[in-house]
């Protein structure tokens, strides 16, 4: 029996272009300008961060920028980066600037499960606040009433270990076997396997990764029975 279902975004719900071509492009877009005049307040820990994990003590703004912008283009998880992001993104998505965009196929599907009474969460590396501001800021309208809560990297772990997905059973407090996961990420849905949790794969046209066993895969969510 399945209760809850948790969610990917990048790949799974909102295509990978939208995620790094939107959020990540106005990220490295306002970074400097953000770390520059917030170095004293909200960007205080996020530059902190870097240099201890750089293991740069001395860098400056303009370095700090050049450091977070790497790891973006690299993918990094980082949390000062997840964290700067957050900032600057949410002042994109209420100024109109950024929307979250998803499959044709996601949001009928997400009320259709709501509505039947399967409780919906997000589990993605992106932050927390990134992921309500992309369900908030529909391009549809908002979707945020769908969703329970959200889990990142910060609040779960990474998502290639079995206990992250743990950390995510316990505090829902649904036994494992009765959450699916969502993604379409092999190593992810291994990670939720290991934990318990049943999973389906999602593979869309165009999408950079791979389908491959054991696990059980759809090109649409309009696919997935109960």
């Amino acid at each position: 029996m399945t209760r809850a279902i948790v969610l990917d975004i990048e790949g799974t719900t909102s295509p990978t272009d939208a995620v790094r071509t939107d959020l990540y492009g106005y990220t490295e877009q306002q970074l400097p300008a953000w770390l520059a005049e917030n170095a004293s307040g909200p960007a205080a820990s996020v530059l902190a961060q870097t240099r201890e994990l750089a293991e740069e003590p001395t860098a400056d703004t303009d370095r700090i920028a050049a450091i977070l912008t790497g790891w973006l283009h690299s993918d990094v998880k980082a949390e000062p980066l997840k964290a700067a992001q957050g900032a600057i993104c949410a002042k994109g998505f209420r100024a109109g600037a950024l929307h979250g965009r998803f499959f044709d196929d996601v949001v009928p599907a997400l009320k259709s499960w709501h509505d039947a009474g399967f409780v919906l969460y997000v589990y993605s590396s992106g932050s927390e606040r990134n992921q309500r501001d992309w369900f908030t800021f529909a391009e549809g309208g908002d979707m945020s009433p769908l969703i329970t809560d959200h889990y990142d990297l910060v609040s779960a772990g990474p998502k290639r270990e079995a206990g992250s997905y743990a950390v995510i059973a316990d505090r829902i407090a649904i036994p494992a076997p009765e959450i699916l996961f969502l993604s379409d990420h092999p190593g992810e849905l291994d990670a939720a396997v290991a934990a318990g949790w049943q999973v389906i794969g999602i593979h869309r046209p165009g999408e950079p990764n791979p389908a491959r066993p054991p696990h059980h895969w759809v090109s649409s969510f309009a696919d997935i029975e109960f």
